[in-house]
């Protein structure tokens, strides 16, 4: 067994055990959730009793090839900020390019982001680069502190030590490192920036989370609406509370359907009368097709080795969708020919994921199927991606007065600052990725070691 398993092990016979049979702890856990705002629509968002384990040579691994790889990522967005051929190649749309050539006053492309991750005994799997604001850092460090207070984690301490891995404060420096670097010279308002949905009722909890936690620290914060804010006499404001830095909840294309480039927000970016987090540029690389760039040997050929070794081994294998031919394992493919005959081993993913668009997955498709899959992915900005087995792990769910054990697909998301990452946080999900389960949501990561 591995040192994961054998933690995973003894925390399930503590579950077990006389001290923890009778539940009590576990409603008092989510009555503590409840109280702690992390409860949505009635349903706690962590929907299982024990924290995700990472070893300390996992997280050490998870660190380093997630440093290298936002360092390549970076690479190529300085090339495509330069080379509109490559812009096009990523399917950014006129008004997103036009975004992207604004300066947004400090040097940064991406100041906070995260990668979607599959952590496997030694090896790694980076399956997307969210270059949104990264979700799960407020919840993550409040869960965190909830589960350490448990009988079952009291007595998992008597043999593992736990590390408590970075969270809200490491975000704020990010922040306000960028803000610094901006020309801000006083601590500034910071407005956390959401836009709700016409059908969306219920608050955005870790937006509210995060303000709470930054009024802590000291900080004016707000959760600012879109439909808010008003930009007058060279200020950005919502009612009487004046903006100096936004931190941007909001995906570009998403505030593009609803809105145009006379917004309140894209004046005071241009004016610079707001630091940005993240700017604008950080779209070049929210796109899939970015894997497409990374993966392509005459775009990487001139990266440093450990870079291209990062991108070889831990990224699928992408192209956007289009009639052309491609290099397949040093092969010369038609492109489309060869995604009709691989259905089996590949996915159609939407090269945006505010599109409203499917994803595909060859494996659970059948011929036809895949056919029209095809179709739609050359109507529209698609990438193919070689398919990755997700990892799955076992967690323990109260059911009603007992524990049962259920499967879950599990992905690890380090929260990157500044081209570092500090922390990270871990999703769960059902095995059943098509079929939508009240057990999807975010547990605590703890880095371990045996005493």
């Amino acid at each position: 067994m591995t040192q994961i398993s054998e933690a995973v092990a003894r925390y399930h016979r503590i579950l077990e055990g006389d001290a923890c049979k009778d539940l009590a702890w576990a409603e008092a856990l989510r009555q503590k959730m409840q109280e702690s705002g992390l409860v949505v629509s009635g349903r706690p968002v962590c929907p299982v009793l024990r924290p995700h384990f990472l070893s300390s040579r996992q997280y050490a691994s998870l660190v380093k090839s997630s440093e290298i790889l936002i360092s390549a990522i970076d690479r190529v967005k300085q090339m495509a900020l330069s080379m509109p051929a490559l812009q096009s190649r990523m399917e950014l749309l006129p008004a997103e390019k036009m975004l992207a050539s604004i300066d947004p006053g400090y040097s940064y492309l991406s100041v906070a982001s995260l990668l979607e991750t599959y952590v496997n005994n030694g090896s790694l799997r980076f399956m997307e680069f969210v270059a949104d604001a990264p979700m799960g850092v407020a919840y993550g460090e409040v869960l965190a502190n909830l589960f350490l207070e448990t009988a079952p984690i009291r007595e998992f301490k008597k043999r593992y030590l736990l590390l408590k891995l970075p969270g809200v404060k490491a975000l704020l420096q990010g922040l306000l490192k960028a803000y610094k670097d901006f020309g801000g010279k006083k601590a500034p308002n910071i407005a956390i920036l959401e836009m709700k949905q016409p059908f969306q009722s219920i608050e955005s909890a870790e937006y509210h989370l995060l303000a709470q936690s930054f009024r802590k620290l000291g900080y004016p914060a707000e959760v600012v609406n879109l439909d808010q804010v008003e930009y007058k006499n060279g200020v950005l404001r919502r009612g009487d509370f004046a903006i100096d830095l936004v931190y941007r909840c909001v995906k570009v294309q998403e505030f593009l359907v609803r809105y145009d480039l006379t917004h309140p927000l894209v004046r005071a970016y241009r004016d610079h009368a707001i630091c940005m987090v993240n700017s604008f540029r950080a779209e070049l690389a929210r796109k899939k097709a970015i894997f497409d760039l990374l993966t392509d040997d005459s775009i990487n050929q001139r990266f440093p080795a450990a870079e291209r070794k990062v991108i070889r081994d831990s990224i699928p294998w992408t192209r956007v969708v289009s009639t052309s031919t491609t290099l397949y394992q040093d092969k010369k493919v038609d492109l489309v020919n060869f995604i009709q005959k691989n259905r089996q081993t590949l996915v159609l993913r939407p090269n945006d994921d505010a599109a409203d668009q499917h994803e595909y997955r060859g494996w659970e498709t059948d011929e036809a199927g895949w056919g029209r899959a095809v179709r739609t992915a050359l109507r529209n900005p698609y990438v193919v991606q070689e398919r990755s087995e997700p990892v799955v792990a076992t967690f323990p769910v109260r059911q009603w007065s007992t524990v049962e054990m259920k499967p879950l697909r599990v992905d690890v998301h380090p929260h990157t600052l500044l081209g570092k990452v500090q922390g990270c946080s871990s999703w769960l999900a059902s095995v059943e990725s098509s079929r939508f389960s009240t057990l999807s949501g975010v547990t605590p990561t703890f880095v371990i070691e045996a005493k």
